[in-house]
């Protein structure tokens, strides 16, 4: 029993010093991290010198603060950036321009390191001065650093808006170009004069399904169904549209949400008879994957 006893305890120390030693670099990296003091300064430096770049329009600066092979995701690229040349074509710093970055402050600002190799994550608070856009932005960045023949540089990169922006944004009134724009009237149109004509398929491409109106002499409100089926039994009962105009309109647009309004007037040949009717109408029109749809109305007889 001793014999066993003390082959046990034995057993049990080498197992326990072998998890020591296990574990103990982690800890070693732990402390690894925290004494990287010089390499913090030297990123938190260059990042700082890529933002004040950006302040002084000198594209021969920011260029040189980013790696050959630079790979990333910029505000509002919407696809990948792959080297130097897409980012400085993207960015497209000009020193004649009256635009650009005004000024920056940090916040949040951390980093992690492997080896030679840093992941920087941090917000940053900027203005500028861009046509279009609120001087103010927050930003939501994360850099890829590396360190090649002793110095850091950017490899990586990607920067986006912070959901204080976003949601600034999205709360914001924008203009809409004029392509867009006819694009949008385009789509109110096609509504109505699919409905009239009963053209199904055209309703059920600009009408989504959680649509909801209130229709001008109607207590009941309509959805998706009861619209289509309307649109059925009135191109059933023979009737045509004569005449549809909208003579004012006027629009809010905020994000990819569009507010509609407008008089309208349109002429009915039904039954051998003409039938004139007008009145106001509230649309709401969003855009999806670049098609504007029709997801609810409100109409009144304009009295």
């Amino acid at each position: 029993m001793t014999l066993r006893i003390i082959g046990f305890s034995l057993f049990s120390f080498i197992v326990g010093a072998t998890l020591f030693a296990t574990f103990t670099p982690n800890v070693s990296n732990a402390s690894v991290q925290e004494d990287r003091a010089a390499d913090r300064a030297a990123i938190r430096a260059h990042i700082e010198s890529i933002f004040q770049a950006f302040i002084n329009k000198d594209p021969a600066a920011l260029r040189a603060t980013h790696a050959e092979n630079w790979l990333g995701y910029l505000d509002n690229s919407g696809y990948m950036l792959k080297g130097i040349k897409a980012y400085m074509d993207w960015n497209q710093v000009d020193p004649k321009s009256p635009y650009g970055m005004k000024s920056y402050k940090f916040r949040e600002f951390e980093m992690i390191f492997k080896g030679d190799a840093a992941f920087v994550c941090f917000v940053a608070d900027v203005e500028s001065n861009w046509p279009g856009r609120s001087p103010h932005r927050v930003l939501q960045i994360c850099d890829f650093y590396t360190k090649e023949k002793g110095s850091w540089i950017q490899t990586g990169s990607y920067t986006g808006p912070h959901q204080e922006t976003l949601e600034e944004q999205l709360a914001s009134p924008r203009q809409i170009g004029d392509e867009m724009k006819k694009r949008l009237l385009d789509a109110r149109e096609a509504v109505w004069r699919a409905w009239f004509s009963g053209d199904r398929a055209t309703l059920e491409k600009l009408i989504p399904q959680e649509t909801v109106a209130i229709e001008s002499g109607h207590n009941n409100w309509s959805n998706r169904q009861t619209i289509l089926d309307g649109s059925l039994e009135f191109a059933k009962g023979g009737g045509k549209l004569v005449k549809l105009e909208f003579p004012k309109t006027e629009i809010q647009v905020y994000g990819a949400t569009a507010v509609v309004y407008s008089n309208y007037l349109y002429e009915l040949e039904q039954g051998g008879q003409r039938i004139n009717q007008s009145g106001r109408v509230t649309e709401v029109f969003v855009l999806r994957n670049g098609q504007w749809v029709n997801p609810g109305w409100h109409m009144d007889g304009g009295k």
